[in-house]
């Protein structure tokens, strides 16, 4: 396995150090609104109360969103199941 090594001399660079870090924290986040989104789109559960159904435009808004989330990220080259 190879290693990566970060390193930074100033307070400003500590910054991007901290962004590149926390790489995975922002695709875990990500992965679970795409999961929220999906409950909506899959299972019709709401999005304000999961024990309640959605409305169609709460599923019609969710497709939507997800869809462009995923544009989005594939715009960065970057996806949520990798």
């Amino acid at each position: 396995m190879g290693k990566i090594i970060f390193e930074f001399d100033s307070v400003e660079e500590s910054h991007d150090a901290r962004v590149a870090l926390d790489g995975m924290k922002w695709k875990m986040a990500m992965w679970d609104l795409d999961q929220l989104l999906r409950g909506t789109t899959k299972y019709a559960a709401s999005l304000v109360d999961s024990s309640q159904q959605a409305t169609n435009e709460e599923i019609d808004v969710a497709h939507k969103v997800r869809d462009e989330l995923r544009e989005i990220l594939n715009g960065y080259g970057l996806n949520l199941e990798d």
